[in-house]
């Protein structure tokens, strides 16, 4: 629009921040319909001779003035010591389970499974088996 209402480019190169002009020309300038129309009045101004008149910039109210409905994706948080799921492609599932082991040390474990729910059953599972072994080695280490 600035470019439209007689801006030149490289005014508004600057204050749109780019580097090069050129940059502002290859993005910003597409002709318009009264772009058109005022370079052939000043064609018949300049070669005609003629005193045709120069068309304005019509005014236009946005038609997009109401916000759009938005709601952000808010996901299901899960309990701290229950893992998580996560979707690796279509059909395979990856299950995590991060505990703190006997020594104080993170440890990672995960499953893999072809649909969520496999995943979820797998998880619990494998959660419970590796909670007793932390424990069994806990045991161990007092003696």
């Amino acid at each position: 629009m600035a470019l439209e209402n007689g801006m030149d480019v490289k005014t508004l190169s600057t204050t749109i921040g780019h580097v090069s002009s050129a940059t502002t020309i290859d993005i910003y300038s597409h002709i318009t319909d009264t772009m058109q129309r005022q370079a052939a009045a000043k064609i018949d101004r300049q070669i005609g001779g003629t005193e045709a008149e120069i068309p304005r910039a019509e005014e236009r109210a946005r038609a997009d003035t109401l916000p759009p409905d938005f709601k952000p994706y808010k996901p299901k948080c899960r309990k701290s010591g229950t893992g998580c799921v996560t979707m690796i492609n279509d059909h395979l599932y990856e299950g995590r389970y991060t505990p703190t082991n006997a020594y104080g040390n993170r440890e990672s474990h995960n499953i893999y499974a072809k649909t969520r729910e496999e995943c979820e059953e797998k998880l619990a599972a494998m959660i419970t088996q590796v909670k007793a072994d932390i424990k069994a080695e806990k045991e161990r280490l007092k003696v």
